[in-house]
């Protein structure tokens, strides 16, 4: 008798097949192989989003989808600290663009669609309020300290922090975060629990098992280290793609943030579409925590151990941008519900933000 597979054949494939046309790169296979490079990345993205699922129904909320949250910003740090190592000063502001990129992609791009999609199918839905309150005090605090502060700060000129100043703002976001962890996780978990849906079929069935939830953490690492690595050798075709749209080259940094991001982003869109809001909320916040959390921090030693200069303060067109994203999130998660207006107008900003990119 044939045994059967303990996951999809398909969610093991993709991984392997992916880093082999990786690999393939050094044939220099021409123009074409990018395309090929593409489907790769787009695999791995898939595969990802279905190991993701696999290990957060077996060890359950919150600690799934903090595992994700953290396993892909983990991946996004390496990928810029090695990119500021081997750029030199060209690369000062790319912790800064990267990680507004990527909040606002979060804050405005996948909850915008989580919400919009779960309000076409369900009219309303609901979340604890306890628990987005707590990602969105948290996230608001180190926004600011680590984006906007920067811009009024005298010890040095332009939008830096002094390295003493950088210090200090990478262990206070570690402190921010680590606290928020410890809320989720720990003292107050039931905050970020879901309530249960009706017709929710994933509430009641069994969980796929210690092996396989181990099996799919480790091809959930492999996928997420693919796609940033495929997003990296992809880059200059983007970039030459952009410049030859007649695109600014900042575009550039918004849609490898988007590639990085495709893995939680279908994740919690698939969440909402299931009516499983508090599971797209728990996954889109906590990223946005992570990826500005630990990414200020990291770069702050990379910063300070090798003298580079870093730029973090956004100018006045992304501060006002930023400011109405955070208070346009806060009062349409003010009331444990939403329907469909929440989510058009945070797409709509979205849409502005990637549009001011395009014609600044």
């Amino acid at each position: 008798m044939k045994q059967k597979l303990p996951l999809p054949l398909w969610t093991i494939a993709t991984p392997i097949l992916a880093w082999i046309a990786y690999f393939g790169m050094s044939l220099d296979l021409g123009n074409f192989y990018a395309i090929v490079l593409a489907a790769a990345l787009i695999g791995g993205v898939l595969a990802a989003v279905h190991h993701a699922e696999v290990v957060a129904h077996q060890v359950g909320e919150p600690y799934g989808t903090l595992l994700l949250a953290l396993a892909i910003t983990i991946i996004e740090v390496a990928l810029i600290v090695s990119l500021m190592l081997t750029g030199g000063p060209e690369t000062a502001a790319l912790a800064r663009d990267t990680v507004l990129a990527a909040v606002m992609i979060i804050l405005t791009g996948i909850i915008g669609m989580c919400l919009l999609v779960g309000g076409v199918r369900y009219k309303e839905q609901v979340f604890s309020l306890p628990g987005v309150s707590a990602a969105l005090v948290t996230l608001t605090a180190i926004l600011v300290l680590t984006l906007i502060l920067p811009n009024y700060t005298t010890s040095r000129q332009g939008p830096e922090y002094s390295p003493v100043q950088l210090g200090f703002v990478a262990i206070v976001s570690l402190v921010l975060y680590g606290t928020f962890v410890l809320v989720q996780a720990v003292r107050h978990r039931d905050f970020f629990l879901p309530p249960e849906a009706d017709g929710d079929e994933d509430v009641h069935a069994a969980p796929p098992g210690k092996k396989v939830a181990l099996l799919s953490a480790l091809l959930l690492l492999i996928c997420l280290g693919i796609v940033v690595l495929l997003a990296k050798a992809l880059a200059p075709d983007i970039e030459n793609a952009v410049i030859n749209a007649g695109a600014p080259k900042s575009l550039v940094g918004v849609i490898i943030a988007a590639v990085v991001l495709l893995p939680e982003g279908l994740a919690a869109y698939r969440a909402a579409r299931k009516n499983r809001l508090q599971t797209s909320l728990n996954l889109a916040l906590g990223s946005a925590l992570a990826s500005i959390g630990l990414t200020i921090p990291a770069v702050a030693i990379v910063s300070i151990v090798t003298g580079m200069t870093i730029t973090l303060g956004i100018d006045m067109k992304s501060t006002v941008l930023l400011l109405l994203s955070q208070f346009t999130i806060m009062l349409s998660l003010a009331t444990g519900r939403t329907n469909i207006l929440q989510g058009v107008v945070l797409l709509v900003i979205f849409a502005v933000y990637l549009f001011t990119i395009v014609a600044p």
